[in-house]
């Protein structure tokens, strides 16, 4: 949902730099955490991963043209499923291939990745926080989608205003007009999302719960 399109060049080697090393060394803790997962397990991971990667890079470049274009991503339901260690390699390859056929650039990926990482995590204790909350299954990953999208958004604003864009001669507080404007509409589409979403994540309940025993304990 809050993604950077910008093209290379729009950030200063510094700060691309400084973003890819955080992206960098966060996928390096994923990877890590990912060692916990149990062998018995493997099989049920690679699925959720694979189905996930090709759902969130396809539905990923359908552009909505509203304000240079918004889209859905589907990172809150990466979390739910599959959660933050997984959801976050899933997004760093999301990215990558993005980028590859032309959606932002190469420079923005370690950016994005946090984002989306962001987006992930957030969705992710937010479902797990609602288990004990008498809500339908439905409106537990409604909110946890709005919960990750809102704060994805925030997470994108201030890195566009901590790293500056080179070129534009616009005052920061211009800037963050403009930026919060998308992100009014960015949050318009994640109310979208959220019942896609809920859809999504009632549907695997009913036909496959095994699937949700990451985020969710079976009983």
């Amino acid at each position: 949902m809050a993604h950077i399109h910008l093209e290379d060049g729009a950030f200063s080697f510094q700060w691309i730099s400084i973003w890819w090393t955080l992206a960098i060394i966060l996928v390096c803790l994923c990877m890590y955490w990912m060692k916990n997962v149990k062998k018995s397990n493997d099989n049920k991971v690679l699925t959720i991963a694979g189905m996930c990667t090709a759902a969130s890079f396809a539905i990923f470049q359908v552009n909505i043209p509203l304000f240079g274009g918004v889209h859905m991503n589907l990172t809150p339901l990466i979390g739910i499923l599959g959660g933050p260690a997984v959801g976050g390699i899933i997004v760093f390859i999301v990215n990558i291939l993005s980028a590859a056929i032309g959606h932002g650039g190469w420079g923005m990926i370690g950016a994005n990745t946090l984002v989306n990482i962001t987006e992930v995590s957030v969705a992710y204790f937010t479902y797990r926080g609602l288990i004990k909350a008498k809500l339908s299954l439905f409106s537990r990953a409604g909110i946890a989608t709005l919960a990750g999208l809102l704060l994805g958004n925030v997470t994108m604003i201030v890195i566009i205003l901590v790293s500056g864009i080179q070129g534009v001669t616009q005052s920061r507080m211009d800037i963050l007009y403009g930026l919060s404007l998308l992100a009014g509409v960015n949050m318009g589409v994640a109310v979208i999302e959220a019942v896609l979403t809920g859809y999504v994540v009632s549907y695997i309940r009913k036909v496959r719960p095994d699937m949700l025993s990451e985020a969710e304990p079976l009983v």
